[in-house]
């Protein structure tokens, strides 16, 4: 996928994609939640009012109060790509999100998703 697209996408149209990719597995809303607000340091107000407003992902993460700086301990492939490995800071973003979700649907902890 190219890095603009990502870039443009609209978080409030795949929000609702990873929480059903969660609630597939039997996991909840609230912990996708958890896992967005220790990414960004959104509080639960902070997200409903982005994904309210409809803002694209670089938005979204750009906008982010406080990224956690634990977010490079998420490492493996998802769609292919090492997490790791990717450089463009967005695109990494949205790939830890993504590995981070499909860790929750594959059965790990919070604390173990969570870098704790």
């Amino acid at each position: 996928m190219e890095t603009n697209k990502i870039y443009t996408m609209k978080f409030s149209k795949v929000y609702p994609l990873l929480i059903q990719k969660a609630e597939r597995k039997n996991r909840t809303k609230q912990e996708v939640d958890t896992i967005i607000l220790w990414l960004t340091g959104y509080d639960e107000n902070g997200l409903a009012q982005q994904i309210q407003n409809d803002v694209d992902y670089k938005t979204f993460f750009e906008n982010a109060p406080c990224i956690n700086p634990n977010h490079t301990m998420v490492k493996g492939t998802i769609c292919g790509i090492r997490v790791e490995n990717i450089e463009d800071p967005i695109i990494k973003l949205t790939r830890c999100l993504d590995k981070m979700v499909d860790e929750l649907a594959k059965g790990k902890t919070m604390e173990k998703i969570l870098r704790k």
